[in-house]
């Protein structure tokens, strides 16, 4: 009699593995997003920190990276703040995403942003707007005020003359107004100096702006289609064709941002019910989102002055 060569699961047995299976995947599902987290948490406190102290001084006093605590958990509070809205919003509709990919980047922000994949298609126009316009507003909520108590602490300080070169940051329509309501006119020859904790909130309101450009799969990209259907594909060429006159005009920046919109994809998959339309009060917040990026865009996000 020879030995068994092959061996075959039982019921429970079979179970026991696809449990297994699920609860590793569910494993390996959090740990990219929660170490990518951790890393752009260290990246915004040494962005952070960069207000007070050199990156030598932070190289030879690992300690001094706590002095950028107020602009990290500023920035991240909104960036969260904006993912969860999408996350949450999502998981409502039962659509399959994961959770938030931070992006961690030597930058003057100490981080690229963050991005939610999608592993179910978007079958609605109500479901789009839903998702679309939730981060965006999720964000804008903690931003504002944000930019607000930044504002308070921040100092109007004489921009000298000789020469000396400036970092000069753009204003928004609603950072402009802010500024305007808790500090008041600028003399002439001054400037704001922005705290750590108003300038998460001016790159909060950046941030909103991007991600509400009306192109492809970007939260403007979703509210433009489900407002206007095939006709985003209109709207989003010609709001690539403004940003190249932008770029050529006022700011190089805006070209790389029309090199990588065409890279990425102008225009916004179809949805099953192309022909429904949205009921009044998603139209109004589609409507609203698009005067959020009207007043949170900057023509001219920073240049650099010699005085």
């Amino acid at each position: 009699m020879t030995d068994n060569l092959f061996h075959k699961d039982t019921a429970g047995e079979r179970r026991e593995h696809a449990t297994t299976y699920r609860d590793g995947r569910k494993r390996s599902a959090y740990r990219l997003p929660l170490a990518l987290f951790l890393l752009t948490i260290v990246t915004t406190l040494i962005a952070g920190s960069s207000f007070y102290v050199s990156y030598e001084e932070l190289i030879k006093h690992p300690g001094l990276i706590s002095t950028g605590i107020p602009f990290a958990s500023s920035l991240l509070s909104i960036l969260v703040a904006h993912e969860m809205g999408h996350f949450v919003t999502s998981r409502r509709y039962h659509v399959d995403v994961t959770l938030p990919y931070f992006i961690p980047a030597p930058t003057l922000f100490g981080t690229l942003g963050a991005v939610i994949k999608m592993r179910s298609p978007i079958r609605k126009k109500t479901m789009l707007i839903d998702i679309g316009a939730a981060g965006p507003l999720a964000g804008i909520v903690i931003a504002i005020p944000v930019a607000i108590w930044g504002l308070y602490g921040s100092d109007i300080i004489p921009v000298s003359t000789g020469e000396q070169s400036y970092l000069f940051f753009g204003d928004s329509l609603l950072f402009k107004f802010l500024s305007h309501l808790i500090i008041g006119t600028i003399p002439e020859g001054y400037d704001i100096m922005l705290s750590p904790i108003a300038f998460a909130g001016w790159v909060g309101f950046l941030v909103t702006a991007l991600n509400l450009m009306p192109i492809g799969q970007l939260d403007g990209g979703h509210i433009a289609y489900a407002l206007f259907g095939r006709g985003q594909r209109i709207v989003s060429r010609a709001f690539v064709g403004v940003l190249v006159v932008m770029g050529i005009v006022y700011y190089a920046g805006w070209l790389v941002w029309a090199v990588l919109i065409l890279i990425i994809g102008v225009d916004h998959p179809p949805v099953s019910d192309d022909d429904v339309g949205l009921d009044r009060k998603r139209t109004v917040i589609g409507w609203f989102c698009f005067f959020l990026f009207v007043v949170t865009f900057i023509p001219v996000p920073v240049k650099m002055d010699l005085f």
